[in-house]
């Protein structure tokens, strides 16, 4: 997918009409960056942007204080993402609190419907929705059922990646392989082109991989919160599971709710449950930030930049959440270009020296 001169916000392209006489100064090494903001990652059948963009907080208001009146920027949000090499987009049917259940997958399918540039791009958008291991979803024919729910709500034909929302290995390991079965059903059906799953941890997500594999269905992704403030021993453990199969890995909250934005102290707190988060452990990460304050001024970066590429360095593709143009525009600062080995060293050590970590989802398995 590439970009178009009118709408590419990189100062990293070249005019195609610059003059072939201009000389450059010798150059002694030139290290190409790891992705330029235009290419594409496998993952599985699948070609995706480097980075995602995640549509939890459409529709959510109890978190996220989502209402109708975003809807206008929102699109325009989305057509920005598009229109500059974005094509992974991450939902799922839960997204959405009451009556708006669902509600991230509805506007995704009416942005695609609407979406009025080249139909290239359009066609190339990859959906990636999560369905949810609710206690009344028993069958696989259940879970199939929820599939195609998603299809009606997104309204296209066939979803990029279907992914088990969260394992319930923990507390209902009756439910487990019929949710299994649920996805290798909506893969024979061709009701998606890859399966994934979220919230699995490193044995959980060897079993399902094995699983699946005797059914002859590959796993495509998996999907975890992974940041500088989610990288503890089980989170680094996945990662290692995930290059061993031949999975890739899917990092959600990669600026740990907003708390790697560098935008929030404990006097300016976001309102509603994240400021009471934030509250608890904004005041022990101060090593952290301090680097990535240090590596985004010498970069001339921005600090979400810097943890966000980050984990791309780390070999994930990472799926920042987006409510507004500026949040993308910044967030596709983070690509065509790559932190160096010192620097990387750097965040992990002021990772660790930082004496709060983000409080992992209650719903990743062992």
């Amino acid at each position: 997918m590439a970009f178009t001169s009118s709408t590419t916000p990189f100062s990293c392209c070249f005019s195609s009409g610059a003059s072939k006489d201009i000389s450059f100064p010798p150059i002694k090494s030139l290290k190409l960056p790891l992705f330029w903001p235009w290419q594409k990652v496998k993952m599985g059948p699948l070609s995706v942007s480097p980075m995602g963009f995640g549509t939890w907080a459409w529709g959510n208001q109890f978190l996220w204080g989502y209402q109708e009146s975003m809807d206008t920027e929102l699109q325009q949000t989305f057509n920005l993402a598009v229109e500059n090499g974005i094509n992974l987009f991450d939902t799922a049917d839960s997204y959405g609190t009451g009556r708006l259940n669902g509600k991230s997958e509805k506007l995704l399918g009416k942005f695609i419907q609407e979406f009025e540039g080249q139909k290239r791009l359009q066609d190339d958008i990859v959906i990636a929705t999560k369905f949810a291991a609710y206690p009344w979803r028993l069958t696989p024919g259940q879970f199939v059922k929820a599939c195609r729910g998603s299809l009606d709500r997104l309204q296209i034909n066939q979803i990029g990646i279907g992914q088990l929302h969260w394992s319930t290995a923990n507390y209902a390991p009756p439910q487990e392989l019929a949710l299994w079965d649920g996805l290798v059903a909506m893969y024979e059906k061709g009701l998606v082109r890859a399966v994934g799953v979220s919230n699995y941890g490193p044995s959980q997500l060897v079993k399902i991989h094995d699983y699946l594999k005797a059914r002859g269905v590959p796993l495509c992704s998996a999907q975890v919160q992974f940041s500088l403030l989610s990288m503890g021993e089980s989170q680094l453990e996945i990662t290692d599971v995930c290059n061993s199969l031949g999975v890739r890995l899917i990092s959600y909250s990669p600026l740990g709710l907003g708390m790697l934005t560098g935008k929030y102290t404990t006097s300016t707190l976001p309102r509603g449950p994240r400021g009471l988060l934030f509250r608890q452990i904004l005041p022990g990460l101060e090593p952290l930030l301090t680097s990535l304050r240090e590596i985004a001024h010498r970069r001339r970066k921005t600090v979400p930049q810097v943890a966000i590429n980050w984990c791309i360095c780390k070999g994930t593709i990472p799926i920042p959440g987006i409510k507004t143009v500026k949040q993308a525009e910044e967030n596709l600062g983070a690509l065509g270009w790559r932190l160096s080995s010192d620097e990387l060293l750097q965040l992990e050590y002021a990772s660790r020296e930082s004496p709060q970590k983000m409080i992992q989802n209650i719903f990743q398995t062992g």
